[in-house]
């Protein structure tokens, strides 16, 4: 079964970021897109521009929107994210 295409906005030493990753992982996410704003200011506004919201992480999971870190615990939370991630 394919994964799909998980991205994360973050940054280098967000304990947020590093929590959310690893989350992923438990759930059978090898390969993050990791989309670093530490390292590219454009990209920040990019980000800010896809999600309205200017706090790392920001977790993209095929084309939806899962918000951060607290949001993919909620939805992990909710019995929604393993779904989201079968898809």
């Amino acid at each position: 079964m394919a994964t799909p295409h998980v991205v994360m906005y973050c940054t280098a030493i967000c304990p947020y970021c590093i929590r959310a990753e690893q989350l992923l992982k438990r759930k059978g996410i090898a390969e993050i897109e990791k989309v670093r704003i530490d390292l590219d200011p454009a990209r920040s506004e990019e980000m800010i521009a896809r999600t309205g919201r200017r706090t790392v992480p920001q977790i993209f999971i095929g084309d939806t929107h899962v918000g951060g870190c607290d949001d993919l615990h909620d939805l992990d939370r909710q019995g929604r994210l393993d779904p989201l991630l079968a898809a």
